[in-house]
């Protein structure tokens, strides 16, 4: 790792760094990828104790992680599982063949033995942090264009995975300024040095607009609507098809990684085709997604068809031909959202909570 306090104590180079990706993406694990209940302690144990083999992936993450590999996308996981835990996480992600640049998890034994029993459960201490120094620990944060490397964020409606990925994104776009940065994070629970970090770490990363899409799993079936405060940025899906549907409308990802998702979905998950087709019709309805990709799809799947390629040719056929007898969906006009982080992070707060409740 980088010394971040002496950015210029290295001697000066004649060669400027490899420019970085052109996208990465930062994926949650557990109710985002991993089929995962912490819910209670016998719960915890039960994770804890399972073999890489007996864990259950999300249906469809799997093969949308491998397809964004395919095309040079750069993956980085960041959890709030113990690094207990790392041996078998790292055997769970092998068999399903899927690479990673990198492998963030929690330092709960490092939090207990230093009685930091606020960090044990809290995220957005340990998540913000983990983010900024990942950005400043790229090889270059200017992508092969010149322009910056843009980052898809994916997590869950379990934790405050929205709230601290939107924060990020805000502070990688300069939205945010160190003090308020340091006070959201003091409000919400973390502790002096990792604020401290979470500061010097963000004054290292190259302001821009960075965050290109924020992928909220609605792994506990969440109503979108409560997600809407956080703007057009946080998308919320219910499963991995309508997340390849979001990337390829945003142009990141081919309408062929789209059909291998959802053919994954449909032979190992026993999707049905008016299942997939209604994925696309309800983010069309929320204002994601456009039928602009449909003629890419049809398109993908005749080449499909040619080369024999798919196993669930039938069910692709029925999902594109609903599709295609949707009537277009006219989607509202798009406005920044500026998100008041003050106020949320104090309704995110327990502490505030138990003394709203005592009132």
């Amino acid at each position: 790792m980088r010394d971040l306090e002496s950015p210029t104590a290295a001697p000066p180079t004649r060669t400027s760094p490899p420019p970085g990706p052109s996208l990465i993406a930062r994926w949650d694990l557990d109710k985002t990828y991993l089929r995962t209940d912490f819910d209670t302690l016998r719960d915890l144990l039960l994770t804890a104790i399972e073999r890489p083999d007996q864990k259950k992936t999300v249906p469809g993450a799997a093969e949308l992680l491998r397809q964004l590999g395919k095309i040079g996308v750069e993956t980085h996981i960041l959890s709030g599982s113990p690094e207990q835990l790392r041996g078998r996480l790292e055997e769970k992600l092998r068999l399903d063949g899927v690479r990673y640049a990198s492998l963030t998890l929690k330092p709960n034994l490092e939090n207990l033995l230093r009685l930091r029993f606020r960090a044990l459960r809290g995220q957005l201490g340990y998540k913000l942090p983990s983010l900024l120094l990942r950005r400043c620990e790229l090889a270059s944060q200017r992508a092969p264009s010149g322009g910056l490397v843009r980052e898809i964020l994916l997590g869950d409606d379990a934790e405050a995975d929205a709230f601290v990925y939107s924060l990020f994104a805000d502070v990688c776009a300069g939205e945010v300024d160190s003090d308020t940065l340091a006070y959201v994070l003091t409000e919400g629970g973390a502790y002096p040095d990792s604020v401290a970090d979470a500061v010097r770490f963000a004054n290292y990363i190259e302001k821009g607009p960075v965050v290109d899409r924020v992928l909220i799993h609605l792994d506990r079936q969440s109503s979108p609507s409560e997600f809407a405060e956080y703007g057009p940025r946080v998308v919320p899906f219910y499963n991995y098809l309508q997340a390849a549907f979001i990337l390829q409308d945003g142009g990141w990802l081919s309408a062929e990684a789209v059909l291998s998702v959802a053919s994954d979905l449909v032979i190992v998950h026993n999707f049905e085709p008016r299942s997939l087709a209604r994925s696309w019709v309800d983010l069309a309805r929320r204002g994601h997604v456009t039928s602009d990709i449909l003629p890419g799809l049809r398109a993908a799947f005749s080449q499909r068809m040619e080369r024999r390629s798919s196993g669930a040719e039938s069910e692709l056929s029925a999902m594109l031909e609903e599709l295609e007898r949707t009537p277009a969906i006219e989607l509202p006009a798009r406005s920044p959202t500026k998100i008041d982080y003050v106020k949320l992070v104090r309704d995110h707060n327990p502490r505030h909570k138990k003394k709203k409740k005592r009132r």
